[in-house]
């Protein structure tokens, strides 16, 4: 399993019944986890102190019930800095076991980076900005995709508390597939991508979004915007039925027997302070020249 486990500003301190207790910086927030499937006493105090509680629906969604949880913070990881709010459907804004992922990219864009060349990254379904302003500071020049203007805008923010250059990033709210097609036509070429697709959604104008259903033939369209010399592809997948062993096939008929370079898959985890347990948290797909 790939941990994050270089974190000093979040931890998952204990899990029981469905939900997590996680300490964000100085606030301790309680949150549903459909891999949390076991009944463990409480023992930690925190469960009855928590700043923010989100509560899940029985007819879906939910509501979030706050004591003391202001309306932003910001926490770090590393030189990193990123903003905080409790947002719907249980999110803070950051997925804290993508760490690892931006530590892979960073060493890779570093050497890159070393030896003299550029480095032109793609990502797509870009959220707030985690795997954006990472690679940005690692010294990539970064394209920001992701159909939500909300969500763009976070991600400003994030690489602006982050002393990120504007000049490193550009900023794109478009639906991933139509811009993926649109760069393809132009012919324009990318040293490394980032994926980061829901299990479903709904692009500004509409489009569906199936991750089972469309993403063999979406990463088919991203092995065609891959440079001459390309450095790397990271594909996250939270589906259930998208296992690791899935994600390695899949860039292995589309980016290895085209470029070269080798897969690495494996599940996405974040140790548990309570009780020494890893929690999965999805899994990740790696290719590499």
């Amino acid at each position: 399993m790939i941990i994050s486990d270089k974190w000093k500003d979040y931890e998952v301190l204990d899990t029981s019944c469905g939900e997590k207790l996680e300490r964000w910086g100085n606030y301790v927030l309680i949150r549903p986890d459909p891999q949390v499937i076991w009944d463990t006493p409480k023992r930690d105090r925190r469960w009855k102190s928590a700043d923010g509680h989100y509560y899940r629906s029985d007819k879906g969604g939910g509501h979030w019930e706050l004591n003391g949880l202001p309306e932003e913070w910001r926490i770090s990881y590393g030189e990193l800095r990123f903003n905080l709010k409790p947002f719907s459907f249980k999110h803070t804004g950051l997925f804290p076991e993508q760490a690892a992922n931006w530590d892979f990219a960073s060493s890779l864009i570093r050497e890159r980076r070393e030896r003299g060349k550029s480095v032109k990254l793609l990502n797509l379904f870009a959220y707030t900005g985690g795997a954006t302003v990472s690679a940005a500071r690692a010294g990539a020049h970064v394209t920001h995709v992701d159909a939500s203007k909300g969500m763009t805008g976070w991600a400003k923010e994030n690489a602006e508390v982050s002393g990120i250059p504007h000049e490193s990033c550009r900023w794109i709210v478009e639906d991933c597939r139509r811009f993926t097609e649109r760069e393809i036509r132009r012919g324009n070429k990318y040293d490394a991508v980032i994926l980061d697709p829901p299990s479903y959604g709904r692009g500004p104008k509409g489009e569906v979004w199936k991750m089972e259903e469309d993403i063999f033939g979406f990463l088919q369209l991203v092995s065609q915007l891959l440079s001459d010399d390309p450095a790397f592809v990271i594909l996250n997948s939270y589906t259930t039925g998208l296992q690791p062993a899935v994600l390695t096939y899949m860039m292995e008929l589309l980016l290895v027997k085209k470029h070269g370079g080798t897969v690495e898959s494996d599940e996405v985890g974040l140790p548990v302070t309570g009780n020494g347990l890893i929690l999965p948290c999805g899994a990740t797909g790696r290719w590499r020249i």
